[in-house]
């Protein structure tokens, strides 16, 4: 995350005395990536991060796959996923493989405990709902539409306004460090005049007053594939300030500027977001292609060596036929996919599209959940077949 932010009180300078009004010193706290060497902040504590009374493994968090690997599309629906639960370990896993995951959660409930994910950063897309994401860098308040990032390691807690609807959440954690496409950011990381948003796009955590409290305050850590409670001594949200570029934030869909041509751009113009192994993007509401003789509807490809996951924020796409608002598609490498039967023909002439869509694609083979079959529509891979299936819907029940 190339942008320094600084919040709160901090001293002239790193790692020099820094007191409380008591006389005792403040608790630095560097968190980054890659060792010294990565993105990282510098957090001033009331009391040390490390005084932890006692710590457990709640369980395991192992995702177990889905045993037939037949090569063939795949369609779930996640309108039938039950609402409810917790948004941190209420979560439904869906697609994953060693880079990234791919879960679902519709919770209704705020935690009581505080959340981290030591293994993964977080990418979670609120495809419904508002609130705010509490964390010891400070407050994020959060929308419909918000790509909420939250490097690993770093303790939150959600807040949702449940007043304003229900809450849904793509959630995508990644082993590697988010961050922007390489492409978009000069020798120094700054965002170039041509990428599809800018520095004052960015979202950065709001200071909120230091929580001084003692007590037992319950965190609970996902770490090697683990779910485990710690209970500090005190309230771990007690910074009174800090510096840096490692910290969590927002980006809107809403906010991301397409790029459009005369003639149709391939899907990596929609790049929002660059992983380890894979890539984010977002399909928005743009004009089409502008040549009387353009086909706006994309052409049908094969991508050889990458799994391509689409999640329909909306209930318009205009390459398909039998998906819904929630929909997820994957279309695996090693197979053809492309607009459904008629869309090609009905795009010609088409001035601008509402479509809104979130798109994952993986370099390496992803695998499915078992715990997505309840919500798969097992018929998706027949419905490129013009004849039976021009009107395909997917089965209600």
């Amino acid at each position: 995350m190339p942008i320094y932010h600084a919040v709160g009180s901090i001293p002239r300078k790193r790692h020099i005395v820094f007191r409380r009004p008591d006389g005792g010193l403040y608790a630095e706290e560097l968190m980054g990536h890659e060792g010294f060497t990565g993105t990282s902040s510098l957090l001033y504590h009331v009391h040390p991060p490390t005084t932890v009374l006692r710590a457990q493994k709640i369980r395991d968090l192992v995702w177990e796959a889905d045993e037939d690997t037949s090569l063939r599309h795949r369609h779930f629906l996640t309108s039938r996923v039950a609402r409810g639960g917790s948004p941190t370990t209420g979560r439904i896993p869906l697609l994953f493989n060693a880079d990234i995951g791919m879960l679902y959660v519709e919770p209704d409930q705020d935690d009581a405990h505080f959340y981290r994910n030591s293994q993964a950063d977080e990418v979670v897309y609120i495809a419904e709902g508002e609130g705010v994401l509490e964390s010891v860098f400070g407050d994020l308040p959060y929308k419909s539409g918000d790509y909420v990032v939250i490097h690993r390691n770093i303790t939150h807690r959600w807040r949702m306004d449940n007043t304003k609807g229900p809450t849904r959440m793509l959630v995508m954690e990644s082993r590697g460090h988010v961050r922007f496409p390489s492409r978009y950011r000069n020798n120094v990381g700054q965002l170039l005049e041509g990428a599809p948003y800018s520095e004052r796009d960015i979202k950065r955590p709001q200071f909120t007053e230091p929580r001084d409290e003692k007590g037992e305050f319950s965190i609970y850590v996902k770490q090697y594939d683990a779910l485990n409670e710690l209970v500090l001594d005190h309230h771990p949200f007690d910074v009174v300030g800090w510096d840096g570029y490692f910290y969590p934030w927002i980006f809107s869909i809403h906010d991301f500027e397409p790029i459009v041509g005369r003639i149709h751009q391939p899907p990596p113009v929609h790049q929002t977001f660059q992983g380890d192994g894979f890539v984010i993007c977002s399909f928005c509401p743009r004009p089409y292609d502008f040549d009387p003789q353009a086909l706006p509807a994309p052409y049908n490809h094969s991508n050889v060596d990458s799994d391509e996951v689409l999640f329909y924020a909306s209930s318009e796409f205009m390459s398909r036929k039998g998906i819904e608002y929630g929909s997820i598609t994957h279309h695996p490498d090693g197979l053809p996919h492309g607009p459904h039967p008629g869309r090609a023909e009905a795009s010609i002439g088409a001035k601008y599209t509402n479509e809104l869509a979130v798109m994952m694609d993986s370099f390496r083979p992803l695998k499915v959940a078992k715990a997505a079959l309840s919500i798969e529509d097992e018929r998706y891979h027949q419905s490129w077949i013009d004849t039976q299936h021009a009107q395909f819907n997917p089965p209600t029940s």
